[in-house]
């Protein structure tokens, strides 16, 4: 390709750095912080060789595997080990879809609102934004790399030599690079921010699914998800670097698939052709409650099914529990169960708080679709019209309200069928499904949260899913680092009854209702009250 074609390139990349000044230094602490603070935290848990080799046996389970990734090192479960597996699978995911969002917002997003077409009009290369936004992205995530392969050894623990940490950083930088060009062929491929955003993360949910799937059963299948590649670098076990070598020369080729798709197709194109609409609306999608579920379905089902193989997955290890309880002395002490309720059962109220966390996301997507549209200047349009702000919003968060309850309900049933099929003494259906709805209330307060800011503080709003991250850190993590009891209950997440373990408290989940009704009753009222943005 010609040199003309990325001219520039250092100035736009300049640019992204300027728009993104805030974003990237407050992801990348974020995430070193976090795996510093947990390093830290994981010394001071298992000072001995004892108290870490307990640890280890508690993770010789499928399920386990299945969520954490196999546990290399375990019969010599140092700090180092221990953190690679029980982190570094975690923070892969989040600094994948940091990677997603990124390249997301700068290219097919810019493009779709028309940025790209303004810079193009000027002495600019045509894959010139592109590249820069890539460069960007893999500089991020090579920083991070540093910062936290360097950090982890400042720590000075023992276990955590130089080439294990930077192992540690690298794998992590690799996941963000891989991901990076994944978005980047999905921005070429799609015709919206939402279509590469959505395909993008059900690759990253699919690599999980599928790396969790071959781990448990078969390790070949695992060699299919570029999670997998990242996990069999063996991290301050055996530090294998060739597999981040693999995952990052599948990245360049990506990139340069790419690169050669943004050269020859038409600005505001993709490869996959949006569908045509019919000529005329039905008399539903005429309304408002109607445009919003249209304009959101195909994301909407993704989830849905994304939900129920999420269930379906988890489901498919409760089988190997039991017996592997009952063949390990050490958990038997360690895992005492509760009066009249099997250990699977136990198991289940802390799949049950995974499960509902992950199934707030796409209720959230649905009702910052409301701030998207007003971003992109169609609220008006609509509000122009026949239509009222309270009817416009109430559309939205019903839909988000619908979704709670359709994507619970769906990983109960896939988490419900697989598990009872798998094991010798099945579970009541009821047991996973009133687990699961206990956590209703807690989703519905998240929504509220949304539409108070939505309606208040618009450009706050992404602070619900710094809530949101905040509450899996301490009700998944809470556990297992000890954090004060009083964290926890900063999450609605940490009212909730852990069924069928605890008795159910009705006063506690009409306290969440409560709060979630009065939260959106003001976001309400704000939206009605605000300038709309133009």
């Amino acid at each position: 390709m010609s040199t003309q074609l990325y001219i520039n390139t250092r100035r736009l990349s300049r640019l992204i750095l300027r728009r993104d000044r805030i974003r990237i230094p407050v992801w990348l602490l974020s995430l070193s912080v976090l795996t510093f603070i947990v390093a830290n935290a994981f010394t001071s848990l298992y000072s001995t060789e004892q108290e870490r080799q307990i640890a280890a046996e508690t993770m010789r389970n499928p399920a386990i595997t299945a969520m954490l990734g196999p546990g290399y090192g375990l019969d010599n479960y140092t700090n180092g080990a221990m953190m690679a597996h029980q982190m570094l699978l975690f923070t892969a995911l989040a600094v994948g879809i940091m990677s997603i969002l990124f390249v997301a917002r700068h290219t097919r997003a810019d493009e779709e609102e028309g940025r790209i077409e303004m810079i193009r009009s000027m002495p600019v290369g045509r894959l010139s934004n592109l590249q820069a936004s890539i460069f960007v992205s893999v500089g991020a995530n090579l920083l991070l790399a540093l910062i936290i392969g360097f950090g982890l050894y400042a720590l000075g623990i023992k276990s955590m030599d130089l080439d294990g940490s930077l192992l540690y950083g690298a794998a992590l930088g690799a996941t963000g690079i891989i991901f990076t060009a994944i978005t980047a062929l999905f921005a070429q491929l799609t015709v919206t921010s939402r279509g590469t955003i959505g395909f993008s993360i059900a690759i990253l949910l699919l690599s999980y699914l599928i790396r969790a799937i071959g781990d448990v059963s078969n390790q070949a299948l695992s060699w299919f998800s570029p999670l997998g590649w990242v996990l069999s670098s063996e991290v301050y076990v055996n530090n294998y670097w060739w597999p981040i070598l693999l995952t990052i020369g599948v990245a360049l080729i990506l990139v340069i698939i790419s690169l050669y798709l943004n050269a020859i197709r038409d600005l505001e194109a993709g490869f996959i052709p949006a569908k045509p609409g019919r000529k005329y609306a039905s008399s539903f999608l005429q309304s408002p409650l109607g445009l919003a579920l249209r304009l959101q379905r195909t994301g909407l089902i993704a989830w849905a099914v994304g939900m129920l193989i999420l269930g379906a997955s988890y489901g498919s290890v409760l089988g190997d529990l039991e017996s592997y309880f009952s063949n390990n002395e050490m958990m038997e002490k360690m895992l005492t169960p509760a009066a009249g309720f099997s250990l699977t059962e136990q198991f289940l109220t802390m799949l049950m708080k995974i499960i509902a966390m992950i199934c707030t996301v796409p209720p959230l997507m649905a009702i910052f679709k409301l701030k998207g549209e007003e971003k992109n200047n169609r609220t008006e349009h609509l509000l122009s019209r026949a239509v009222s702000r309270s009817r416009l919003m109430g559309s939205y968060c019903i839909v988000s309200i619908v979704s709670t309850f359709v994507m619970l309900s769906l990983a109960a049933i896939g988490l419900g069928a697989v598990g009872n099929s798998v094991m010798e003494e099945g579970i009541p259906f009821g047991t996973f499904y009133s687990a699961a709805m206990a956590y209703l209330p807690a989703m519905w307060v998240m929504i509220g949260i949304a539409v108070l800011l939505i309606g208040l503080a618009p450009k706050l709003s992404s602070l619900t899913w710094v809530y949101l991250t905040y509450s899996f850190f301490v009700i998944y993590l809470g556990g297992l680092l000890q954090f004060p009891e009083w964290m926890g209950k900063l999450s609605p997440f940490g009212y909730i009854p852990q069924l069928p373990i605890e008795e159910m408290d009705f006063m506690n989940v009409s306290i969440l209702t409560i709060i979630a009704i009065v939260l959106m009753v003001v976001g309400f009222i704000g939206y009605k009250k605000r300038d709309i943005q133009g």
